[in-house]
C-alpha cells in the first residue's frame, strides 16, 4: 500500500494535481453534505468509497483530532482506506473544518488544572499560550508542517480553550474509570515518542480493555501524527491498520455465511 501522501507536497495534499483529478486518478467516489445537529448548528460530513460495483468490506468512521477536520490530510488517509475496499465516512466536529460552532484558541499550562472550572465559568474563551505550536511536535517532517499551515480552512492553532481543556480532562477521566467495559474487538497504534498524547496512556487503555481480541503497536522513535512520520515509517503504520481492518472484514463474513 502506498498511502497518498507520498504524493502530496508542502502546498498541496493533491499535489501537482486539482482535487477532482486526484480522486480521477485513484478511482474512488466521494461525497459531501451537511446534517444539523441538536443546536441547529451545520455539521459537514464526507464519505469515500471505491468507484466499482463491488461491496465495500466494510465501513469505517474516521473521527479527527482536535484543530484538525475531515479533509486536507484526513482526506488522504481515507481514500488510502477506501482503496483497500471500505466505505470511509467523517465529519468535521462543532467548530471545526466546515462545521458550525467556535473554533478553539488555546492550550492550559499545569496549574490551571484545579482553576480550570472556574476559568470556564467565567471566561471560556480565556486565551493562555504557554507552548510551541503542536504541529511543531507532531509532524517529523518539515514540509508537512508547511502543509498543515497551508490549510486554507484552518480555524485554530490546536491550543483549546479554557472550556475545552476542561473538558478534555473530564473525558480523560471518564476513559480512564470506563475503559475497563470497552469489549469490541480493536487495533491501537501510538508512536513511542509521541509529544502531545503520552503513549503509556494507550498501553494502559489496551491493558484495562475487557475486549479478548485487541492489538496495540508502540512504534518507537515515532511522534503524534504517524502520517507526519518520513515514508517508511509511515507505509509501516498504514500496513499495520489495513491488515487488521482487512483481516476482521474477512472474519465477519465468514461468520455471516456460517451463520446463513
Amino acid at each position: 500500500m502506498s498511502h497518498p501522501i507520498h504524493q502530496a507536497n508542502d502546498k498541496s495534499p493533491y499535489g501537482d494535481l486539482t482535487r477532482e483529478e486526484f480522486y480521477k486518478k485513484h478511482q474512488i467516489l466521494h461525497q459531501e453534505s451537511y446534517m444539523l445537529n441538536k443546536k441547529n448548528m451545520k455539521i459537514f460530513t464526507q464519505s469515500w468509497r471505491p468507484d466499482s460495483t463491488s461491496q465495500p468490506k466494510g465501513i469505517v468512521a474516521m473521527v479527527h483530532g482536535y484543530s484538525s477536520e475531515s479533509s486536507w490530510l484526513n482526506e488522504l488517509t481515507a481514500v488510502a482506506i477506501a482503496k483497500a475496499g471500505f466505505l470511509v465516512c467523517a465529519l468535521d466536529l462543532q467548530g471545526h473544518g466546515y462545521s458550525d460552532g467556535l473554533a478553539g484558541k488555546f492550550k492550559p499550562m499545569w496549574p490551571l488544572e484545579k482553576l480550570l472550572p472556574l476559568a470556564a465559568l467565567f471566561a471560556p474563551t480565556w486565551k493562555v499560550v504557554v507552548s510551541k505550536p503542536v504541529s511543531s511536535r507532531s509532524y517529523k517532517e518539515e514540509w508537512k508542517r508547511r502543509l498543515v499551515a497551508n490549510n486554507p480552512n484552518r480555524r485554530n492553532s490546536g491550543k483549546p480553550p479554557a472550556a475545552t481543556a476542561l473538558e478534555f480532562l473530564r473525558v480523560s477521566e471518564y476513559i480512564r474509570m470506563h475503559c475497563c467495559d470497552l469489549r469490541v474487538p480493536f487495533v491501537m497504534v501510538h508512536g513511542e515518542d509521541d509529544f502531545v498524547c503520552d503513549y503509556r496512556s494507550a498501553s494502559f487503555v489496551h491493558e484495562s480493555a475487557s475486549s479478548k481480541d485487541k492489538t496495540l503497536k508502540i512504534f518507537p522513535g515515532m511522534w503524534h501524527v504517524l502520517i507526519g512520520e518520513p515514508k517508511e515509517n509511515v507505509e509501516l503504520v498504514f500496513e499495520t491498520i489495513l491488515s487488521w481492518l482487512e483481516d476482521h472484514a474477512a472474519k465477519a463474513k465468514n461468520t455471516k455465511t456460517t451463520a446463513s
